[in-house]
């Protein structure tokens, strides 16, 4: 959809979620700063792709910065992707870097008349979205736990120097996947207390049941 159609709809009174895929498309993310009032500083920070976790409260706007991974089975390497959010008083911009994305459940709550997606403000389908991004982290933390077990029993009948350099790859790639998931506790803290009209009291309850989400895949990376 053209960003000239997007507009019409950021004075309605119902929430519009608008996904936008890949960052090298400078004009449109130019124009929709434009349109939707984003400050210069926060475009550049969505396009800058090396962007610690982070969220920053403006007079009407909050903007987000989380890190969406992948665990890639064959290569056993964990990809990262910079995942932007910006919520406006009825709408919410996301900004990621690759099509893709982990929000299928998120959609089909949305499609559903009565879900209460459909109802919550912006908000809340900023925890919705937030809380499928922590969701796929213990999918991810599920995968590896299965790969430990594996090396687990092979290490005492086969310790092969090829098993005790993978065994170090995914302890590397645990390290990194700590430092990616660190800072969101910071971020939904700060999300938590923020004292914007946009953020209704009643779904700060969600904010903090996806905080504790981070808590237990940190520990659970310790573990």
């Amino acid at each position: 959809m053209p960003v000239e159609e997007c507009v019409a709809y950021r004075d309605r009174p119902t929430v519009t979620w608008i996904n936008i895929d890949g960052l090298h498309q400078l004009d449109i993310i130019e124009k929709v700063g434009r349109h939707f009032n984003i400050h210069p500083l926060v475009l550049e920070d969505i396009v800058n792709t090396g962007q610690r976790p982070k969220a920053e409260e403006f007079e009407d706007l909050i903007f987000m910065v989380l890190k969406m991974l992948h665990y890639n089975e064959s290569s056993e390497k964990i990809t990262s992707e910079q995942f932007s959010l910006v919520l406006g008083p009825n709408f919410l911009i996301s900004f990621q870097e690759i099509q893709g994305d982990v929000f299928k459940t998120v959609r089909e709550r949305i499609r559903k008349p009565k879900a209460r997606i459909r109802k919550a403000g912006c908000d809340y389908l900023a925890y919705a979205l937030i809380d499928a991004v922590v969701d796929h982290y213990f999918l991810m933390l599920e995968k590896m736990g299965e790969k430990i077990e594996h090396f687990e029993e092979q290490l005492p009948l086969q310790p092969t120097p090829e098993i005790l350099q993978a065994i170090y790859d995914l302890k590397r790639e645990l390290v990194y996947f700590r430092k990616q998931v660190w800072p969101i506790r910071d971020v939904l803290n700060t999300w938590q207390k923020a004292e914007s009209s946009i953020i209704e009291e009643a779904n700060k309850v969600f904010i903090r049941d996806v905080y504790d989400h981070t808590i237990q895949v940190i520990d659970t990376i310790d573990s």
